[in-house]
């Protein structure tokens, strides 16, 4: 789960499994598989980041690319 801020202010957390789609128009908007469309103060690349970090902290991405590369044997 992220937590992002809505144009209201009001804070939202949101599952980032269902993040569909980030886009800067030039407001934030998170579209979810639902359909459902979120806008939010953050920039995209803050939400990136915000996922990538939900990711690590859950285990689902390795918290260094190259890490993992050398462990599986692929070279860059």
């Amino acid at each position: 789960m992220i937590r992002v801020t809505r144009f209201n202010g009001s804070e939202l957390v949101v599952n980032a499994a269902l993040i569909e789609v980030v886009e800067g128009t030039p407001d934030t908007v998170i579209t979810l598989v639902t359909g459902k469309k979120v806008v939010v103060r953050e920039p995209v690349d803050d939400v990136i980041r915000l996922v990538t970090e939900y990711y690590q902290k859950i285990g689902l991405m390795g918290l260094q690319v190259g890490r993992i590369r050398g462990e599986q044997g692929v070279s860059e």
